[in-house]
């Protein structure tokens, strides 16, 4: 029996060929992703992965978790998607090398209200450059088309990474007083902090597509800088030996993040004349006219990444680290007590 005029899916706003169209597109993306230890494509259920494949003898897996927050809607009310995805694998796999893991593979979720393939396969095109960046492959995801809970063109993403180490290489590990902590530049802004950039632009008055500030292009492509992945070179750095511990510098800043890779009863100092604070903080900090401490407990005021070595090991791992193309900051030591102090002035 044929009812007239019945309801389909599509009616109701969610297009099935869209989505299929969507994993077509993908594929080779996800595909130039692949690493040992990967098994299938995309398009199963779920993704397998050989951890023996991988080199691994008795692994400990570690996984993570996260999302881009806010910059989502610079991206969004730009259009400028490209590198979107480079954030949200770069938040995820830094976090995982910070436990001493090799990112293996990594998941992406991406949700909007009406599925435009075209957008989709941009940003999906950069998630598979941030894991191609990082040597982890992307081995699957889940595109929701969600009519009624996105409104126009939003969206959002969510980024799952699974790593591995031997049992036993774990970090932090070791970490005494008089350690030294070696800074990395990072990328600007990376991916904390969006709600207060925001807050800062609305109250400068600019538009996104304005001349920026504190740079060349518009202000919107400037803030859309992705974030740095740090994967490779602080792998080969932790293999060299001598490194202690690692400090993704993210939401809270230096004085929040430091502090989690440090035992009880020890703190660091660090050396704010160390650095000078890269132009776009220069600029957040002069319209918000925020003080200094709040400064460094938003933002990573332009270290990504820290490094906490033995005294010994530092000029070797600063060596080795600038070879592979990173800005090294020697911003201190581990000291007795608690927290984080700083000496000097952000200039």
């Amino acid at each position: 029996m044929t009812t007239k005029n019945g309801l389909t899916y599509a009616a109701a706003g969610v297009d099935i060929d869209a989505g299929n169209a969507l994993v077509e597109r993908i594929k080779p993306a996800a595909k130039r992703t692949a690493r040992a230890g990967t098994m299938a494509g995309l398009g199963g259920f779920g993704a397998l992965f050989d951890l023996k494949a991988a080199g691994y003898t008795d692994p400990i897996l570690v996984a993570a978790t996260d999302g881009v927050g806010t910059k989502l809607r610079i991206a969004i009310d730009t259009g400028n998607v490209d590198t979107i995805g480079i954030d949200l694998v770069a938040m995820c796999v830094n976090d995982l090398v910070c436990q001493g893991a090799e990112p293996l593979f990594f998941l992406d979720y991406f949700a909007t209200g009406k599925l435009d393939v075209d957008q989709a396969t941009r940003i999906v095109e950069g998630i598979a450059e941030g894991c191609a960046q990082s040597g982890c492959a992307l081995v699957g995801g889940e595109t929701a088309e969600m009519p009624g809970m996105y409104h126009g063109g939003d969206f959002d993403l969510a980024g799952f990474a699974v790593g591995a180490m031997e049992r036993g290489a774990d970090l932090p590990a070791g970490v005494l007083a008089g350690d030294r902590l070696i800074g990395l530049a990072s990328n600007g802004v990376h991916s904390n902090g969006y709600s207060l950039v925001r807050k800062v632009v609305e109250k400068s008055g600019l538009g996104w597509a304005a001349a920026s500030p504190f740079g060349d292009g518009t202000l919107g492509a400037a803030l859309l800088a992705p974030t740095r992945l740090y994967v490779k070179q602080a792998l080969a750095a932790v293999r060299a030996g001598g490194v202690h511990g690692l400090a993704h510098i993210t939401g809270g800043g230096l004085t929040e993040n430091l502090p989690r890779v440090l035992p009880e009863g020890l703190g660091a100092e660090i050396d704010l004349t160390a650095w000078r604070l890269p132009p776009v903080f220069a600029w957040l900090n002069e319209v918000a006219g925020m003080e200094q401490a709040e400064l460094l407990k938003t933002f990573n005021c332009g270290i990504g990444l820290i490094l906490v070595v033995e005294a010994g090991r530092e000029a070797a791992l600063s060596a080795l680290l600038a070879e592979a193309g990173e800005t090294v900051i020697p911003l201190g030591s581990v000291t007795e007590g608690q927290g984080v102090s700083y000496q000097g002035t952000l200039a």
